[in-house]
């Protein structure tokens, strides 16, 4: 999502450009309308969503709850590695600076770093330094780590561990989402108190038996000029904090 925005060159593009580029985290506001207009999208009310790496502060927990209003996020997801693991696969992750394509030193593409699925050129970003990675490292154990401590409380948090193969750690997180949807909900396990280093992911997935579902109509979108689109009814409606119509991000009925 941010990449995307980045590659636009949209006004919340290029703010968050100099961020990453720094290797610095982006303030909460600039990420909270970048994932506020995502959440508009009608896909994301007829399937759910996955928020991979978001949130990463309180402030940012905040948002999402007021843009989920009246519903609640199902699941965060802590997965959790030993910091030498990030810094060690962070610095050998490429991307492909055309499609996002991800590759690694260990695993590049087969023809001089060329992208197999689209051509473009395959590159180190700039923020995957080792320098920039460590500092995101500092950064997380100061802004992050206490939404551990706040989705535990709330029962919401699962911890799935990063070690094993891609196939492995992605097998792991469907299962855990598979679970919560065909269960009805869960009692997540005690995460241990401090992993070296984590990524929250954040979920909110459509689930059979009587759990929320995201509502395909009723939204007030936001016009190509950027006013808010008149309501069903033919009212006028005002943009949010989040630029978007009030009361309708996350909006659900029940099936």
């Amino acid at each position: 999502m941010l990449r995307a925005a980045v590659k636009s060159h949209s006004v919340l593009g290029l703010e968050a450009r100099r961020f990453l580029d720094a290797g610095d985290l982006i303030p909460d506001h600039i990420v909270l309308q970048m994932v506020a207009i995502r959440l508009e999208q009608d896909d994301t009310r007829t399937r759910g969503f996955v928020l991979d790496g978001f949130p990463r502060t309180i402030a940012q927990a905040d948002g999402l709850d007021e843009m989920l209003m009246p519903a609640e996020l199902d699941l965060a997801l802590n997965l959790a590695a030993p910091t030498e693991l990030v810094l060690e696969r962070l610095a050998s992750r490429r991307v492909c600076m055309d499609c996002g394509a991800i590759y690694s030193t260990s695993g590049p593409p087969r023809l001089d770093w060329t992208c197999d699925v689209c051509g473009g050129e395959v590159i180190q970003r700039d923020d995957d330094t080792k320098e920039a990675i460590k500092h995101r490292l500092d950064l997380y154990d100061i802004s992050t780590a206490p939404l551990v401590t706040r989705y535990s409380a709330a029962g919401k948090l699962v911890e799935v561990s990063g070690v094993g193969s891609p196939d492995e750690v992605f097998d792991a997180l469907v299962a855990v989402i598979d679970a919560y949807q065909h269960s009805g909900g869960f009692s997540p396990p005690t995460p241990p108190s401090g992993p070296d280093a984590a990524s929250l992911a954040a979920t909110a997935a459509p689930s059979p038996g009587g759990a929320a579902t995201p509502s395909p109509g009723g939204a007030a979108a936001p016009s190509p000029g950027g006013a808010a689109a008149p309501s069903p009814a033919g009212t006028a409606t005002h943009l949010d904090q989040w630029g978007r119509g009030p009361d309708r991000i996350g909006t659900v009925e029940q099936t």
